[in-house]
Parts: structure tokens; C-alpha cells; sequence
């Protein structure tokens, strides 16, 4: 089995990203890792280039500065390393996800085991959503809960945007992967970021997206989509979180939820009176 690890990154630093620990995190399960980085106006480049790993492999790419629909230059990106892979299994990780070390085994043995199955396109994981400090996850549906973050890597596949895959039937249709789950979470970090990170970001990626540059100034959310998170951190990212992480943050009580909050408060009512889960799904799940 040979698997192939790759993501994008562009101004990781700048932006506040912990896109080293994020590859540090996944060399162990790879045979080999793809990183496009773009052009941009920082240390990436440098900082990946000093990785001790000869696994890493480096795309240079340059942005299309007038994609602004709905981040499709994300994808573009994403599909540059994506079609660099050459494994059995294809393992996207973003710039803000990192594995926990105790995992490792787990997600391996759930490749290995999955492998001769043609039937399993993808394999799911579960989510862990920081907000605000890395005592609080995101638990709302809201939040996607589980996301495909490995694809067999003989699909005819493409991605529309940073976040999933589209697997094409005969040339007409797309559709979701079939999937199997990881049996293990990915650690999302994109919401824990400095305040001055979070607004570097909204000046510099907005507009990919079809958007305003807004300034950023604070971590806001219905306390109810909350609740406190008390297991371990990876390790990997534990100089991380004491260095770059945000840390005055706790859900304000006197927040005043959005129609779209009220609209989670009501689904997660649903789902713990029938037993539902009601956050959005790129994946379908046959095993």
C-alpha cells in the first residue's frame, strides 16, 4: 500500500496557520507528500523547504487572483497537489488540521483494511472544531461533523472547493464518494487563530470567496453551539497553541443568536429528541 499525503498553502504564516505541524502531523502515514504552495508574501516556502523529510515534495504554483467564485481557486490549488499524488490513497489534510499522534495506527490499519474494497471510494473522519481557544469545540450542526479527508486515487475525481470531492459517473453526473469511516478525528484549528491572524485572513482571502475584506474583531458564536473540550491535544501542536493560538476567549452569554443560530438551536433539539444527525454530509456512508 503507498499513500500519498497532499494539501495547499499559500501565506501560512501570515495568515496564522499551523500548516508545519499540520504536515508534521501526517508524514508518518506517507509515502510520499505533495504541498502546492503559491506565491505569496512570507516564509511558506522556506519554512516547508526546512522540514526534515524526503518525502516532501514541492509545487510552486501562482493564484488566479480573479477567481473569486465561491473558492474554487482553493480547488484549483487543492487539484494542482491532488493530481501530483501517485499512492493507492490519496490524504488531504488543510493547513489547519492536524492528526493526533495516538491515531496514526488506527487511520493505517483502517487504509490496509479498506484497500481490496473497491466498493470504499474515501474515508470519513470524524471532526473536533476548536472556537475561540482550544478549550472550546464547536459541536453545533453548524459544523460539519465528519468530512472525507482520504480518496482512492484511481477515481476520476475533482474538487469544487477546498473542502470535499466529486466523483464523476461516466463523464455526465457527479456525485459524493462512497465511503467508509477513519475510525479516528482530525483536529481543526482554522478558528483558534489569533484575533490579528483571523483579520490578516479576512483581508487577504475575502475576496476569493465573492466578498467584503471585513475586519475581524473578535470570536463571536452562540454559546449554545459550544461545549468545553477536555481531551488531549496532539502533540505536535502543542507549541502552537501556547504561541500563535488565541486565549482570552469564552462564550458570551449575552450573545444574541442570529437567525441562522436559532435555526441550530432547533436542529440540535431534533436530533437529541430522534436520535439525528442533521449537520451537512459530502460522503455517502455504505460501510
Amino acid at each position: 500500500m503507498k499513500v500519498s499525503g497532499f494539501t495547499f498553502i499559500r501565506n501560512g504564516t501570515l495568515l496564522g496557520y499551523p500548516y508545519v505541524e499540520s504536515i508534521r502531523s501526517v508524514l508518518p502515514l506517507c509515502d510520499e507528500f505533495i504541498v502546492a504552495v503559491g506565491a505569496g508574501d512570507d516564509d511558506t516556502l522556506a519554512r516547508i523547504q526546512a522540514i526534515d523529510s524526503d518525502k516532501i515534495m514541492i509545487v510552486e504554483t501562482r493564484w488566479n487572483e480573479n477567481m473569486q467564485d465561491r473558492g474554487f481557486v482553493y480547488a484549483q490549488q487543492k487539484m494542482i497537489a491532488h493530481y501530483n499524488c501517485s499512492g493507492d490513497w490519496a490524504f488531504y489534510l488543510e493547513g489547519d488540521e492536524i492528526l493526533h499522534e495516538d491515531d496514526l495506527p488506527i487511520i493505517r490499519a483502517s487504509m490496509e483494511l479498506h484497500l481490496p474494497d473497491t466498493r470504499i471510494e474515501a474515508l470519513v473522519f470524524d471532526y473536533k472544531h476548536f472556537f475561540g481557544s482550544p478549550e472550546w469545540q464547536a459541536i453545533s450542526p453548524g459544523w460539519y461533523r465528519r468530512a472525507p479527508r482520504i480518496i482512492r486515487n484511481s477515481l476520476r475525481c475533482w474538487s469544487p472547493d477546498g473542502l470535499f470531492f466529486v466523483v464523476m459517473n461516466k463523464n455526465k453526473h457527479g456525485r459524493y464518494p462512497h465511503a467508509a469511516l477513519a475510525g479516528a478525528p482530525i483536529y481543526h484549528y482554522g478558528h483558534v487563530r489569533s484575533i490579528a491572524a483571523m483579520n490578516e485572513r479576512n483581508q487577504r482571502v475575502g475576496k476569493y470567496w465573492g466578498g467584503s475584506a471585513e475586519r475581524f474583531k473578535a470570536y463571536q458564536i452562540d454559546p449554545q453551539a459550544l461545549a468545553p473540550f477536555n481531551g488531549s491535544h496532539p502533540a505536535v501542536v502543542h507549541d502552537w497553541l501556547a504561541n500563535a493560538a488565541e486565549k482570552n476567549f469564552s462564550p458570551d452569554p449575552a450573545h444574541q443568536a442570529s437567525k441562522r443560530e436559532r435555526r441550530h438551536r432547533w436542529m440540535m433539539r431534533l436530533e437529541q429528541l430522534f436520535g439525528l444527525e442533521l449537520s451537512k454530509k459530502h460522503y455517502t456512508l455504505i460501510k
